[in-house]
């Protein structure tokens, strides 16, 4: 789950990382309240869950509060687009006005889940402000790595040793140490699977502060965290993947045009790779789990033909935990229940697939049968040919 960058604050704030005073902003007045009270130079932040504000003018400085006021005017209710908003961009609806800094130098610091190694990993690198897809890619050398021992958690030698890495010096050293296992304190504590800090900044007085902060939460483990669970925005997703969550479905609006109905992620990947050897594009991941009731696949239906961009359906199931009669018998309901206007492919494999055969083949209803993967999937990119 993606949260703000002011309740990323707040939430760092709680376990000593360093952060610019500042407040957030729902209206040009309480902006320009905030930045009568920070008093002096400010910075305006547009806050959405996406990347890039600052070229796509949603960062703005002010010498004072009435430039503050004027500058959340031009931000507030903007549709800002960004790299990683797409086209259409997000509205804006909120601002964090906070006190400007007088920066000296900037840093990346970041903290993730190594997938290849089943390790968490602390990233560091004096190439701040710059995203670190393109450090990575350009001075890879340029990313100092430290990574974490279950059980033991980041140790003191490690973070000094980061910190001597990005070059600091002096009393700096242990200032950037505690900083980063501050940071770390925070990241096990809320469960999160992402923290990053860009840029970690020094200032001209020498002290160091989390000029930006980007926190991801582990949705698995928010029954761990009912108050972090309250600072979900509802408006800053997607509102088929919030109507799938629901259901406890697992959807992820994609682009293309053949829409996916898939139990196990594995499974759903495969499908979408080979719907684009096909020929075409996927619209969406859609896992319906596991233990997929006939209800669950009916309400998959609903939030796929919500999706104005599906032409044609693939459902591709499984049958190891639930059974492919169960998968038919939702959808033949769905299509009792809900206007389908797309030509629906379905391939069933597994426990009980005769019987799903058997059952959708005497439903009276149009469907069209997939033999494999590849076949199915043919098959759904030539009806919408």
């Amino acid at each position: 789950m993606k949260i703000h960058e002011f309740q990323a604050k707040e939430l760092l704030r709680q376990y000593r990382v360093p952060v610019p005073e500042g407040g957030v902003a729902r209206t040009v007045e309480e902006a320009e309240a905030v930045a009568r009270d920070l008093g002096g130079a400010v910075v305006v932040k547009a806050q959405i869950h996406a990347g890039g504000r600052g070229k796509g003018g949603g960062i703005k400085g002010a010498a004072d509060a009435a430039v503050a006021a004027r500058v959340a005017g031009d931000i507030l209710g903007m549709q800002l687009v960004t790299h990683q908003t797409g086209p259409e961009g997000q509205t804006v609806k909120q601002v964090l006005v906070e006190a400007a800094s007088d920066i000296d130098n900037e840093f990346y610091l970041g903290i993730t889940l190594d997938r290849a190694r089943s390790r968490l990993v602390v990233m560091a690198s004096s190439e701040g402000g710059v995203e670190i897809e393109e450090v990575a890619a350009t001075s890879p050398e340029k990313i100092l790595k430290e990574t974490v021992e279950p059980g033991a958690g980041l140790r003191p030698f490690q973070a000094s040793r980061l910190a001597f890495g990005l070059g600091f010096t002096g009393r700096q050293v242990r200032q950037a140490a505690g900083f980063i296992l501050s940071l770390f304190d925070a990241f096990q504590a809320a469960d999160c699977a992402l923290a990053e800090i860009n840029p970690l900044v020094t200032t001209k007085g020498g002290d160091l502060l989390a000029l930006d902060a980007k926190i991801n939460l582990d949705d698995n483990a928010l029954g761990r965290h009912k108050d972090l669970v309250e600072l979900r925005d509802l408006d800053e997703e997607d509102a088929l993947e919030v109507e799938a969550s629901k259901y406890d479905l697992n959807y992820i609006k994609l682009d293309g045009q053949i829409g996916c109905m898939v139990n196990g992620a594995g499974l759903a990947m495969a499908t979408m790779d080979i719907i684009k050897l096909a020929g075409s594009e996927p619209a969406n991941f859609l896992d319906v789990g596991g233990g997929a009731s006939a209800e669950t696949v009916e309400n998959g239906f609903r939030i796929l033909l919500s999706d104005a961009n599906v032409k044609a359906i693939l459902i591709n199931i499984f049958g190891g935990i639930v059974r492919c009669d169960r998968v038919a018998e939702g959808v033949i309901q769905a299509r009792h229940n809900i206007e389908v206007n797309v030509p629906i492919v379905v391939r069933l494999a597994g426990t009980n697939a005769d019987v799903a055969a058997e059952m959708l083949g005497n439903s009276g209803l149009d469907f069209t049968v997939g033999h494999g993967l590849q076949d199915a999937a043919e098959k759904a990119v030539a009806a919408i040919a």
